[in-house]
């Protein structure tokens, strides 16, 4: 199988579970629930997890993953953004949708979907980026909505999510030009008018990658290692650790690679003024003259 192949297979995973999930978050569910789903129905299609499943609610754009014994359930009058991230053999797919809970925000979400939808029609090699961020820009405002302007969308490489190149959510910003046989994830973020339109770094999001290797003993050494074998350069989450080293020496020993900076923590992205957010995601494949989505 050659490189496209498996990033085609990896959106093809990703899309399926992508329009599975959405059939399966209604009020009442739990947050975790929908992490696991996600995560099981990844694997039982033959993917491999390329992050950990982001269950964001409402002002939170980013980053929310459930640890163990989550509580969060979902409500009635949300809005629920399921962020899907699937590799085969590193090459991954991404993508993520928003499920709307409250009647009233339908519109936001119509139209973050629609400057998705412009915003990889003008993919092809030698487009900048920037004209890609004003054309999202456009098409949110011209609909009476913001984008979040801090959030972006971004380059994928083998076993890496965030391979250095962006695609923004306005003009202005990132006048690099598209080459042919990149991929990248585009993913606009639209929140309401009268919302700031950025992100504030706020609470642990329970996702982690590996940092540096340092010297180590017992149950640190043990984790460390199992973490550069299992994940590599991609992101986990603390409920997948902690299910495998189960108890308190596994707790000590997570704290340790924290405290060593073995590891490093993501936080969760919130809209600064506490608006709602709602966010769609497709990755394509830059083509000499067009592009190819790999999660339709």
């Amino acid at each position: 199988m050659d490189v496209e192949e498996q990033y085609f297979k990896a959106g093809k995973i990703a899309a399926k579970v992508r329009e599975q999930i959405k059939t399966e978050v209604k009020p009442g569910v739990k947050a975790i629930d929908i992490c696991e789903r996600v995560e099981s129905m990844t694997k039982q299609l033959g993917g491999g997890i390329a992050f950990p499943c982001n269950v964001d609610i409402n002002q939170v754009a980013a980053h929310y993953v459930s640890p163990i014994g989550d509580t969060t359930t979902i409500q009635q009058g949300q809005l629920v953004k399921v962020d899907i991230g699937v590799h085969v053999d590193g090459y991954i797919a991404d993508t993520a949708v928003t499920i709307c809970l409250d009647p009233a925000l339908a519109p936001m979400v119509k139209t973050v979907e629609e400057a998705l939808a412009v915003a990889v029609k003008m993919v092809k090699a030698g487009v900048r980026a920037s004209d890609i961020g004003a054309t999202i820009e456009h098409t949110i405002k011209n609909r009476g909505f913001k984008p979040i302007r801090n959030l972006t969308g971004h380059k994928l490489s083998r076993y890496i999510v965030h391979a250095g190149r962006s695609i923004p959510n306005v003009a202005g910003y990132d006048l690099h030009r598209l080459e042919e046989g990149e991929v990248y994830a585009i993913e606009p973020f639209t929140v309401l008018s009268n919302a700031t339109g950025e992100v504030r770094d706020g609470a642990p999001s329970n996702i982690y990658r590996f940092e540096k290797k340092r010297p180590l003993e017992g149950a640190p050494k043990q984790m460390l290692a199992f973490i550069q074998q299992e994940y590599r350069t991609l992101p986990f989450c603390s409920r997948w650790l902690l299910t495998r080293f189960p108890g308190p020496e596994g707790v000590k020993a997570f704290s340790d690679l924290l405290t060593s900076r073995c590891i490093m923590s993501y936080p969760q992205l919130i809209e600064k003024s506490g608006g709602p957010v709602a966010q769609a995601e497709h990755t394509v494949v830059v083509e000499k003259d067009g592009y190819r989505i790999t999660t339709s």
